[in-house]
């Protein structure tokens, strides 16, 4: 992108890992390396065996940072959501009409700018990739309880506050805005998803840029508001 933004440091629950990898060399190669496995081969199956061979190091060196590739898996998804966060208040904060916020989020959301400062470590493209394709298996498990009580979900539910807001500041008398959000929220990964995997399922196709995308949801969330 054209546009510059500040210097974005992303900060992910600690406790989501054993050791914080970006204080190391070896971790940075971790995530970046596992990152494009990941992105290359998916999740099911990407092992510790395999990153250790592909860092060239033991595999007992990469459960130092992680107890396992599901945590490994949440903190991509926590980074890219927080990003997100960070760029959506970042591009709206000189907004003042409510759904102007609400188009441009909604287009950040199904377009989000590739844009990386230094310290913006990983690969947002390829984060994105990996959202669409894996992030349901973040939360679908038996465990996601305990997983949110410790906080690995707050990066999304952070993005889905502030769409909320947004809402409530066109209709500030709307019952459902909680529930509008966050099916929107998913709705522009699963269109993603089905462009790509189950083209029927969807009227968009791999190669149709995010605005007619945030446009469909715009419309659906506006035509749900208690407007006069």
């Amino acid at each position: 992108m054209d546009k510059l933004f500040p210097n974005i440091h992303i900060k992910v629950n600690e406790h989501i890992y054993l050791k914080n990898p970006e204080s190391s060399e070896l971790g940075l190669r971790l995530l970046s390396t596992s990152l494009e496995l990941i992105h290359t081969i998916g999740l099911e199956s990407f092992t510790f065996k395999k990153l250790a061979k592909a860092l060239d190091t033991a595999e007992s060196s990469i459960y130092r940072y992680f107890e396992n590739k599901h945590k490994l898996l949440i903190y991509f998804i926590n980074y890219y959501w927080a990003y997100l966060e960070y760029i959506i208040v970042f591009e709206i904060h000189n907004i003042t009409a409510p759904e102007e916020q609400l188009m441009k989020a909604l287009t950040l959301l199904s377009d989000p700018p590739k844009f990386q400062s230094d310290n913006t470590i990983l690969s947002i493209e390829k984060l994105n990739a990996i959202v669409i394709a894996e992030s349901g298996k973040a939360y679908l498990t038996k465990e996601v309880d305990e997983d949110n009580k410790s906080g690995f979900f707050i990066a999304f539910k952070n993005v889905s506050r502030r769409i909320v807001g947004i809402i409530k500041e066109i209709d500030p008398k709307i019952a459902y805005p909680n529930t509008l959000a966050s099916t929107c929220l998913e709705g522009i990964i699963h269109q993603q998803f089905f462009a790509i995997h189950l083209p029927s399922l969807t009227d968009f196709n791999v190669h149709e840029g995010g605005k007619n995308r945030a446009h469909i949801f715009y419309q659906m969330i506006m035509n749900n508001l208690n407007r006069k």
